[in-house]
């Protein structure tokens, strides 16, 4: 039985993966979605350096968790390879679900596909917070009304704090077991960092035509990839 440990991107929690979790289990896995400090239900939780990695680190250990696949989507495949790396002989496989990976001393702001200084300027205008999307910036990523709904009812700000963290890698992510799956709607190629890592023989790429939120427009596709990314592990 492999061990999912599910982690939203910004602004979300646990209940973002409210639609994929029953699959897992019927497929006879453990599934374990986490919300990272200062979202969701965590809301207020002060959040500092490497408080997001802790948080997935802490989850595995406090489980008991073995033949872990650790599952990033978005904002959260940046803590996620850091934690894969600290984790050890617990991790079986890494799925990056339309997410940025960790660069040493890089951080999801010092990334950011519209340069750093805009995310810097938008965190600084909403006092040190991410302002969650409104639904039209939904448009065009395959969901349906009532999908967009509910990701907009879930979604908090994120904290400032977490997105401008220098990433700490201990390890070489390259030669992690890894999957990632590419969102066709929200761009039909890997980003650059991305197919660098691709190109080793551990990293596998999937693609699934939707947009940047399977989890809501596409959940039982996503629970195929996964248990497909768990059968390889």
């Amino acid at each position: 039985m492999t061990e999912f440990v599910l982690v939203a991107g910004a602004w979300l929690g646990a209940s973002a993966w409210d639609e994929v979790v029953p699959g897992l289990r019927a497929a006879g896995h453990g599934a374990h979605p986490l919300t990272l400090s200062g979202v969701g239900e965590k809301r207020g939780l002060p959040v500092g350096p490497q408080t997001h990695v802790a948080d997935i680190v802490d989850e595995v250990e406090r489980l008991g968790l073995r033949d872990v696949v650790l599952v990033g989507h978005s904002y959260s495949g940046i803590p996620v390879g850091q934690a894969a790396v600290r984790i050890g002989d617990r991790l079986a496989r890494v799925v990056f679900v339309d997410a940025g990976v960790p660069a040493d001393g890089e951080s999801f702001v010092s990334a950011w596909w519209q340069g750093p200084a805009a995310l810097e300027a938008e965190l600084a205008g909403d006092g040190g917070v991410w302002a969650p999307p409104t639904a039209p910036d939904f448009d065009g990523q395959g969901l349906t009304d009532e999908q967009t709904a509910r990701i907009v009812a879930g979604a908090t700000p994120h904290p400032g704090a977490s997105l401008s963290d220098p990433a700490v890698l201990s390890g070489p992510l390259g030669g992690l077991p890894v999957t990632y799956v590419k969102c066709l709607l929200d761009g039909p190629e890997p980003a650059d960092d991305v197919a660098a890592l691709l190109t080793g023989e551990s990293w596998e790429l999937v693609t699934l035509d939707t947009g940047h939120w399977p989890m809501f427009s596409r959940p039982q596709e996503l629970v195929r990839i996964l248990t497909g990314a768990a059968a390889r592990s």
